[in-house]
């Protein structure tokens, strides 16, 4: 299209107009103010949050802590610039003769001339700002070095304390780092301004720098050796808490012969060497030469070049290599006994254990209680158990792993039925004012099951009713509860829905939360949350809160930032006092670390704690992930229903936990104020546990010789029952162990030799607060003990004809999947009692129902049981022995009746009964084995055919099938097993599907195939 032109038409050229400037100013000023609201927001609600919860000295300690860092360091930092930007200037030599170079040089001065006071102001600012920023950082290495509180323990090599390396040590490291980067950044900036103004010249006649460069250039060089000097003097106390490779230990840390006879001696000579090199270059300006200082300089390099590269390599090939046993042993036995200190297995218990391959009813009687408490219930398994019958309401669930607890005398798998908002019908008001919590806590009997394969329950129905009595079910704060929630000012949200189908409603009163009445708050909030309705929402009423940060994990991390947390937190419904209705608290464990714990080898806390559970579990919150001591020297707790956070300390003799608590007092509340009904239900806590089993695979050798040559190495095995190849996780057992006089609630783990899969000791904690609390005692399988570990145990299951059979009849018929749960093994009647519980799962409604128990007792020659119960496996292995003990019968198939209000999901086929169990020693024919490969293969080829959509194949599969069934039934009749008659399957519900089987308890919903 042709520009228009004409007398008419005048194109607009020059500058904006006054109306143009004043949008693009006011434009301007908006986002700035915007980005500060944005900044302050996020301040401005941490602080709120820290006060609603009663922690604001915590917040106000770190912000003042962090603030004064950024100034002091920050300050420092520029005004060190500053200083010798300011000086290198003033030091320029007159421009006399100008050469090429600085006729060059000249237009960059004149352009720079005007803004030179402003130019030196904001270089150093923005160098302070950095310095500051990176300063602020290490708050907690201020915190540690102004509280330290004194171990009481002096370290191999010094004689220093400990707290020395842990508080003092990194504090001095810092501030030396922090003072060769202000050298370093201050040299380099007078280097510049020296050659900008001519002090330094790389052309033209006469000397290369002035009087003025070369004295300036010489002292900051002298104070950069003089620095290189204190920082050889702190590496002879660094070589205590030095990390290496040494003898398969990842994390060696301390002085090895090499160290001591080498590397610390040439520290303390290039300390003197450095000393000297810096008084040669503090002596340049008054000799006018760099010559001594640069041949100091270089004599200071040979030196570190000869004395602390060359000298110690010969020392440790012509020295140590000859005897490296005798020359390594005196070391090796230091880091073993700092090891075992730091990491608190000095007082561990190893005891010699043969384990024999039968028992009697006498050996027997001391394990009565271990055998009564076999846990049959697999916490890890029956999660979706839990949501089949529990659940309730579409918008409740449990999580994937329940927790394990001990109420009275009974261990107990227990749940919390928490919100998941995914059942919803989504939008802001459900998601965050009407849904706001979940309801109740469901327990069950650890070591029962009903005849149906479920569990029973001790605390079940919605509200829950049963053994905890009257407590307060809504649960505002719990592990799934992950977004904020608004609540009160009179807006009612929903408990549950009636079995009419009518809302049950409350008003929460717990106390919690952020009060939303203010406009500057909701417009703060509306920010941190990117949602404006909270700005202007009318369904926010006076007196209105938010909650927020509410899973107990992060609620305990915010106000313990120097506590690493445990990855399990577990709920405790605890008893009011006085007959009061109790409440349900989480339970978290929190772990003291240090990484300067002198000669203890370190190790990598995310490493040692993972296992094939972690996934489900969680992993363990830590500030610092490689450590070299620890302490579960926190118990944590926050309310369910308030939100409330305490903090009890548990460890009363931690020096680590006593500086925290001098850095954030009144924080953490004395052991003795724990609640007496909240006592019972603490336990060791698992990644403690974790972390020292991985320890004690080698470090349960106390004999320096014996640990160097490295011929009792033991590893944690694999969890057989899955296909993970993650270590076997801990379980919590009530267990004798050979050496204790009663059984106790305790953490267990087994060993294998390093390379090999047999059973090399099996390790236990005591997990019951007591006088044994924490005790570790190891039971060593003696050399010729044959017995088996977890993956030989799992293999004998597997490759046993009679379990193969009974399997897979279990699964022949019906859309299920077999899955294995926790493989126990127990030291009871004078040998190694192996359990195993087998769940079957429909594909379908994925409910695992435990169907099986799979026990063996003694070596690879041992009887294998595969019962319906435990008390008929028990009966098997243990033969007549068994009546020494008692074995918890199975629970009557009735449970308390109870009617979902919701649909669920239709059952499976029933499940074909397994076929009479031959006696011990019954041969298994080839054709029973044949038939029951037939079998197999007749499922396989028809699960194959239905995923390929292949309807032909599937139908002469299924024929198959018929066919290997009735061989199978002919075979076992054969061979002397008395097949039962193939039951009808149960036809497909409609309408609302019935939730269990007709033969369950009426209105109960459970979960059989």
């Amino acid at each position: 299209m042709p520009e228009r032109s004409g007398p008419g038409f005048r194109r607009r050229v020059g500058p904006p107009s006054r109306r143009a400037r004043v949008l693009l100013l006011t434009l301007g000023v908006l986002a700035v103010l915007f980005l500060l609201f944005v900044m302050f927001s996020g301040f401005w609600t941490d602080w709120l949050w820290f006060k609603s919860v009663h922690y604001s000295s915590v917040f106000t300690t770190q912000l003042w802590t962090k603030i004064g860092l950024f100034a002091v360091f920050g300050l420092f930092m520029a005004v060190i610039v500053g200083f010798n930007l300011w000086l290198a200037h003033r030091l320029r030599p007159p421009l006399s003769a100008m050469s090429v170079e600085q006729q060059s040089l000249d237009r960059y001065r004149s352009g720079l001339a005007p803004f030179k006071r402003w130019t030196l102001i904001g270089i150093s600012l923005v160098i302070g700002l950095v310095a500051g920023a990176a300063a602020s950082g290490q708050w907690r290495t201020w915190l540690l070095w102004t509280n330290g509180t004194s171990f009481g323990v002096k370290d191999a090599q010094f004689g220093m304390d400990v707290s020395f390396y842990a508080f003092e040590l990194p504090f001095y490291e810092f501030v030396l780092g922090f003072a060769f980067s202000a050298v370093i950044v201050s040299l380099l900036a007078s280097v510049l301004v020296h050659y900008l103004y001519g002090g330094l010249r790389l052309q033209g006649p006469g000397r290369r720098a002035s009087a003025g460069a070369q004295g300036h250039l010489a002292v900051l060089l002298g104070v950069f050796v003089l620095l290189k000097a204190a920082a050889y003097w702190l590496d002879r106390y660094a070589l205590a808490v030095k990390t290496g490779s040494y003898k398969g230990v990842g994390g060696w840390t301390g002085l090895r012969y090499v160290d001591a006879n080498a590397f610390l001696p040439a520290k303390t000579i290039l300390f003197f060497v450095a000393i000297i090199c810096a008084v040669l270059f503090f002596l340049t300006p008054i000799r006018r030469t760099w010559a001594p200082a640069l041949i100091g300089l270089g004599l200071m390099v040979l030196s570190a070049v000869l004395i602390g590269g060359v000298y110690p390599a010969i020392v440790q090939q012509f020295q140590v290599k000859p005897n490296e046993q005798a020359k390594e042993t005196p070391y090796i036995q230091k880091n073993i006994d700092a090891t075992r200190q730091a990491y608190g297995i000095a007082d561990s218990q190893v005891s010699t254990y043969n384990p024999a391959n039968a028992t009697n009813a006498d050996a027997l009687k001391p394990d009565a209680q271990t055998i009564t408490d076999i846990r049959l219930l697999d916490p890890n398994v029956v999660g979706p158990t839990f949501q089949q019958n529990e659940a309730k309401r579409k918008y409740y669930a449990f999580p994937k792993s329940l927790d394990v607890d001990r109420y009275g005398a009974q261990d107990t798998v227990l749940g919390v039925r928490e919100l998941d908002l995914n059942g919803i019908q989504r939008n802001w008001i459900n998601d965050h004012f009407n849904y706001t919590h979940g309801y109740g806590v469901i327990a069950a009997k650890g070591n029962q099951v009903d005849s149906n394969g479920n569990p029973v329950y001790t605390e079940s129905a919605l509200p829950t009713k049963g053994a905890f009595g009257p407590y307060q079910q809504r649960v505002y704060y719990g592990e799934k509860t992950t977004t904020y929630s608004i609540v009160g000012g009179g807006y009612q949200d929903i408990d549950y829905t009636a079995e009419d189908g009518t809302p049950v409603h409350s008003t929460y009163d717990g106390g919690s939360g952020v009060s939303l009445s203010n406009p500057l708050t909701r417009a703060a909030y509306a920010v941190k949350f990117a949602e404006p309705q909270i700005l202007y929402s009318s369904a926010i009423k006076d007196g209105a809160k938010v909650i927020y940060d509410r899973t107990p994990k992060e609620r305990v991390e915010k106000v313990a930032p120097w506590l690493s947390i445990d990855a399990d937190p577990y709920p405790v419904v605890q008893a009011g006092p006085d007959g009061q209705p109790g409440k349900v608290v989480w339970v978290l464990d929190g772990y003291t670390t240090s990484d300067g714990y002198p000669f203890s080898s370190k190790t990598t806390l995310g490493d040692v704690t993972k296992d094939s559970l972690t996934n489900q579990r969680g992993e363990l919150l830590t500030a610092a992930n490689q450590v070299n001591y620890i302490r579960n020297s926190v118990k944590a707790t926050v309310d369910a229903y308030t939100g409330e956070v305490t903090l009890y300390q548990w460890d009363e003799n931690d020096p680590v936990l006593k500086t925290w608590m001098k850095a954030f007092p009144d924080t953490v509340k004395a052991k003795a104020e724990i609640p007496d009904t909240l006592m019972p239900h603490l336990r060791y806590p698992q990644d403690m546990f974790k972390v020292q089993r991985d320890l004690l695979a080698e470090y349960h050798m106390t004999d320096a010789g014996g640990f160097f040559n490295g011929t009792d190495i033991w590893q944690v095995p694999a969890d057989p029952t899955t296909n993970s190849n993650e270590v076997q996780p801990p379980y919590y057992l009530t267990v004798r162990m050979p050496d204790a006089k009663a059984a106790s609630f305790s953490l267990t783990t087994s060993f294998t030799p390093s390379g090999r899969d047999n059973l090399a000791a099996f390790m236990s904690v005591s997990a019951d607060p007591g006088p044994d609390y924490g005790k570790i005692r190891i039971a060593k399988m003696e050399t010729d003990s044959r017995a088996l570990g977890a993956k030989q145990v799992q293999a004998k299951f597997n490759s046993d004809p009679l379990v193969a059979n009974q399997l897979t009849l279990l699964k022949t018929g019906t859309d299920s999947d077999i899955e294995y749960g926790n493989l126990l093994t127990l030291p009871v009647g004078g040998g190694l009692l192996n359990v195993e519980p087998v769940y079957l799962i429909g594909r379908s409604a994925k409910v695992p129902v435990l169907k099986k128990v799979l026990a063996t007792y003694g070596n690879e020659n041992a009887v294998v049981a595969v019962e319906d119960n435990l008390e008929k496996a028990l009966a098997k292995v243990l033969g007549g022995a068994v009546t020494g003990a008692s074995v918890t019968p199975t629970a009557p198939g009735t449970t308390t009746p109870t009617t979902p209000t919701t649909p669920t999901t239709p059952t499976t086929p029933t499940t074909p009964t397994t076929p009479t169990t031959p006696t011990p020693g019954a041969p298994v024919t080839p054709e029973l084995q044949k038939a029951i490969v037939d079998v197999l293969k007749a499922q396989n080829d028809a699960d194959n055919a239905a995923k390929a959509g292949d309807w032909v194949a599937l139908g002469q599969a299924q024929k198959a099938q018929s066919e290997a069934a009735k061989a199978l039934a002919a075979a076992q009749q054969k061979a002397g097993l008395a097949p039962s008659a193939t039951p009808s399957a149960a036809a497909t519900p409609t309408g609302t599907p019935s939730a269990a089987p007709s033969t369950a308890p009426t209105g109960t919903p459970t979960a059989s195939p």
